[in-house]
């Protein structure tokens, strides 16, 4: 026995009384078609269990209906670590693209290739969301490049005027601030900082700076010896700590310019001294 034809658009067409092109407008949302057309057509298409070829269909658009999440790999020895607050973010992200009919294409930032080519010029997505870099210096010139090929993107970052690109983030300069107050309201006077101070890492510079306004508004000193430069691996947080307590034994607590350097400042947080 032959298998059962599979339903084409043109039977739905029949069916419906309308044209192919008014089911194909109808079953792509477009505002084009009537409500009333739309659901007539959508209801003829579930009795025929007919289903959008998303190949073809992105073909005649010239749309893949993808986004691809690039992430950055934490510098750690194999290269396979993601930082968790971006984790926290994936539901988010996956969710916004289910509702507006977008599949997201999950890999790493590959450093040596080219990711307009790769991904907008091949075809496999439509744009591109950026979560995390390493040092901004080297960072820039990657995005300038992107700018230029003219490459639809956006990234997660500390969001300053001169930026290329767009930039979502949120103010690191108020949450450093706010870590800082609340550690002086619980009687705290010595508070270190772990975390890079330099526009190398703008979002820990702007945390840093959040750090050293709210000493400066409870008229305590910022002591140098207090900051310890460190990235976003718990490797480098342990370091930093040991090196802080080494420093200043008498640090009583610290702020931590990511969750990942924070988990490692036992060390440095162990003393009770004021």
């Amino acid at each position: 026995m032959s298998a059962q034809r599979k339903s084409t658009s043109f039977d739905i067409a029949q069916a419906a009384g309308v044209s192919q092109p008014t089911v194909s407008r109808a079953l792509r949302g477009s505002p084009t078609v009537s409500p009333a057309t739309r659901q007539r057509i959508e209801a003829i298409a579930k009795q025929l269990n007919y289903t959008v070829d998303r190949s073809a269909s992105n073909l005649r658009s010239g749309k893949t209906r993808t986004i691809a999440l690039l992430l950055f790999r934490d510098p750690t020895p194999d290269e396979t670590e993601v930082n968790p607050f971006f984790l926290g973010m994936l539901g988010a992200m996956m969710g916004a693209c289910a509702d507006h009919g977008y599949d997201l294409l999950v890999s790493f930032q590959n450093f040596s290739s080219d990711w307009h080519t790769d991904y907008e010029d091949s075809h496999r997505a439509d744009g591109l969301i950026l979560l995390g870099y390493g040092d901004y210096a080297d960072y820039r010139a990657r995005l300038d490049h992107l700018v230029a090929q003219g490459t639809h993107f956006i990234r997660w970052g500390s969001v300053r005027h001169d930026q290329p690109g767009l930039t979502v983030g949120c103010d690191n300069v108020a949450g450093g601030a706010e870590a800082t107050r609340h550690l002086i309201a619980q009687g705290r006077r010595r508070i270190a900082f772990l975390g890079d101070a330099t526009d190398h890492y703008p979002e820990f510079y702007d945390r840093h700076r959040g750090y050293l306004a709210a000493l400066e508004e409870h008229g305590l000193h910022a002591d140098p010896h207090l900051q310890v430069d460190a990235i976003t691996t718990e490797e480098d947080g342990t370091r930093a700590s040991n090196a802080c307590a080494a420093r200043v034994p008498s640090s009583s607590v610290v702020i931590a310019s990511t969750c990942k350097c924070g988990s490692a400042c036992r060390p440095c947080s162990s003393s009770a001294a004021r």
